[in-house]
This record gives C-alpha cells, sequence and structure tokens, in this order.
C-alpha cells in the first residue's frame, strides 16, 4: 500500500488515526494519509485520540472518536483485534511475571494474544530444555506460540505469523529490548526501523521506538509500540481476574461454588489441576499474587 500525505478535504470522511504527534493526528483513508488537528473542545471534554482510534474529520480537523472496542494502556493504543506479545528469553532474561500480566491485560481487553519468543539462538540447551515445559504449557493453554529453538526470525515462523496476522489491526507489545522492531524488519524489511543493543549495566534495552505508528505490513496494519521496563494494569475486580486465565476459566464450572477465586474455598477444581500439573504452578503463583495486587489497590475516583 502507497501513503501519500494530502491535506485535509472539504467533506465529512472517516478514517483511522495512524500516528500521532506534536499535536497533529494522521489519519489513514483508503491508504492515503490526511493530517489533522483536533477541535479545541476535545481537551475541555477530556477526549485523547490514540492511534488506531476510528474518527471522523472534516477540513482538516478531528471532529469526533467513534466508540472503541478496546483499548490498551500500554502501548496506548485502541480498536486491536490481535497484539504480538515479543518475549525474550534471554538478555533480558524471560519474566513469567512479566508475560502473565501483559496476557491478562488482553484477555480483559478481548484482544487475541500471539506469543513469540525472541533471542532464542542465546540460549544454551540447559536452558532451552528448562524453558521447554513453559513454552509447551502456553500451547497447551491455547494461545498461538511462535517459538523457534535455533531461529526466533525462521522463514516459515515469519510466514505463519504474517498468515495469522492477515486482516487485522495488531499492536506489538513487550518490554524494552525484547526485539519488536528487529521482528517487524524482518517482517518488512522495506521499513527499515531502528533498533538497539542491550544495557548490560540495567538489563534494559535502548528505547528505540519512541512514538506509535500504524504500519502496513503484509495484510496487515501493526503497530511499532515503544517497550516498557514493568507492566501494571489491573483495572478489574478480584471477581473478575479468573475469567483472564483461560485454563482456570474452563475448570471454573466443576468448582463447587459458583464464583470461586481458586484460593481458600472447598472443592476448588482449579488447585487440584495446578498440583497435578494441568495448571502450570508459575500461572499461579502468578494469578495469587495479582488477586492480592487487586485487593491492596486503592479506589480510583
Amino acid at each position: 500500500m502507497r501513503i501519500t500525505l494530502i491535506k485535509g478535504e472539504q467533506r465529512l470522511q472517516t478514517g483511522i488515526i495512524q500516528q500521532s504527534l506534536s499535536g497533529f493526528y494522521d489519519i489513514l483513508v483508503d491508504g492515503q494519509i490526511v493530517r489533522t488537528r483536533a477541535r479545541g473542545n476535545f481537551r475541555k471534554r477530556g477526549i485523547k485520540p490514540v492511534v488506531g482510534d476510528r474518527v471522523e474529520f472534516e477540513d482538516g480537523y478531528l471532529l469526533k472518536v467513534l466508540p472503541r472496542d478496546n483499548q490498551l494502556v500500554r502501548p496506548m493504543v485502541a480498536n486491536i483485534d490481535t497484539a504480538v506479545v515479543v518475549t525474550a528469553v534471554k538478555e533480558p532474561n524471560f519474566a513469567a511475571n512479566l508475560l502473565d500480566r501483559q496476557l491478562v491485560a488482553l484477555e480483559s481487553q478481548g484482544i487475541k494474544p500471539i506469543l513469540f519468543f525472541s533471542k532464542t539462538d542465546l540460549l544454551t540447551d540447559a536452558e532451552a530444555d528448562q524453558l521447554a515445559p513453559t513454552i509447551a504449557g502456553y500451547e497447551q493453554i491455547g494461545y498461538d506460540v511462535v517459538y523457534d529453538r535455533q531461529d526466533p526470525f525462521k522463514a516459515t515462523n515469519l510466514e505463519r505469523l504474517l498468515t495469522l496476522l492477515a486482516g487485522q489491526t495488531v499492536t506489538m507489545m513487550g518490554q524494552t529490548g525484547a526485539g519488536k522492531s528487529t521482528l517487524l524488519n524482518h517482517l518488512a524489511p522495506e521499513l527499515e526501523l531502528a533498533t538497539g543493543e542491550i544495557s548490560q549495566a540495567l538489563q534494559r534495552g535502548k528505547h528505540t521506538t519512541r512514538k506509535i505508528s500504524l504500519l502496513q505490513v503484509g495484510e496487515a496494519l501493526i503497530a511499532d509500540t515503544p517497550g516498557f521496563s514493568s507492566y501494571e494494569d489491573f483495572k478489574m475486580t478480584v471477581q473478575e481476574l479468573p475469567q483472564y486465565f483461560p485454563e482456570m476459566l474452563a475448570l471454573a464450572p466443576n468448582c463447587k461454588f459458583r464464583g470461586c477465586l481458586h484460593l481458600q474455598e472447598p472443592g476448588c477444581a482449579v488447585k487440584p489441576a495446578v498440583e497435578s500439573g494441568i495448571i502450570m504452578a508459575s500461572r499461579y503463583e502468578n494469578y495469587q499474587q495479582f488477586h492480592t495486587l487487586i485487593q491492596n489497590q486503592k479506589p480510583r475516583y
């Protein structure tokens, strides 16, 4: 798709915010970009347009943000169908807790996650063997997992990923230095996105992506987004949290009590599944931690 910059037109149009920069909003319409500014009353009304928003505009001015299907806070994007969670297994080291935080956020917004494990070629054989049950565990839950021990960017993996993303509005997400821009460069080399090395002192990557933009990659629109070193987005209640662990949701009908939180309740079907290895212990431990975090959060008014 060829994208050119054109001036706003005189008639009411609809499009998708492709990029937000310094008070301007670039709107994607039929393969072209229309640069607009938001009306002054947006700020007064507390409306903050974000990348992915479907909007109405006219004569170079953004007039209305249409209702959102969903919205993420990190990254700040809206109306996303699928998220590729780029997860490094080394440099920075694999963090199951961070991965599960992202998965809960996506599940709560009805966004399909795809797990892409990067830097797998840096693993020793012993480290790869240790990680293998975790990879299998996420596949067993039902998540699409893209993983290759020797080459994370193997051609067949990239082809599979492009097929999974076709026709979707997608966001890349993952911690700084995980390799989001590197993955995008392999999917679409013509983008020539900047990539950065890991700071050995801080075990954090350099922020090479500083703004969010929707990019045409194959048959998908993909948001390249800044990374993060931590992730907290627990806006759900403790009663809602179990719904965002698919493996627990599947077993919940077998619990003795409706609304079981899978903690101390008698007749819980989840705890025996953890003990028998049907549910990953790391997932259950993270669930317990998230439950406590939500319970201890101060009310938001």
